[in-house]
């Protein structure tokens, strides 16, 4: 994540923290994938349907990520200018526990999930993302 995104990010972040609250990873994720499969048909299907002038691809919704040593805040982001929106969600991190990494060739995922609960959030993260994937990976057991 470039520097200026990073800053808007932190500075929306603020005012959420708790006192001595750090922030340890701050990035972009997708929490939602579509899969290739079906990118090609909707593709085809466009470009069939336009008489081959354009071809619209289905793209997910850039979400950034901000991981503390105690919780886990997703803004959605956005996609045309570099401030976060709207804070959808804050996770607490006592007691996560995180899939398996599955990695592909233009992204890797992993599902967080609490003990508690049967329901778990799939966090994809971009090729470029792999630093910031293995941050969150490391603070985050595998259940067991």
């Amino acid at each position: 994540m470039n520097g200026k995104r990073r800053r808007l990010l932190l500075a929306a972040l603020g005012p959420m923290l708790e006192p001595g609250e750090q922030v340890e990873v701050a990035t972009i994720v997708n929490l939602s994938s579509v899969s290739v499969r079906r990118t090609a048909a909707f593709a085809t299907a466009s470009a069939i349907m336009s008489g081959g002038g354009m071809a619209v691809v289905p793209v997910p919704t850039p979400m950034y990520l901000a991981m503390t040593d105690r919780r886990i805040f997703i803004f959605r982001a956005n996609p045309t200018f570099a401030r976060p929106e709207e804070h959808l969600m804050t996770i607490p991190r006592a007691g996560l526990v995180r899939s398996e990494i599955k990695e592909r060739l233009l992204n890797s995922s992993f599902v967080i999930s609490s003990p508690d609960s049967e329901q778990g959030l799939k966090i994809i993260f971009p090729l470029l993302g792999r630093k910031d994937r293995d941050t969150v990976a490391a603070a985050l057991p595998l259940p067991g």
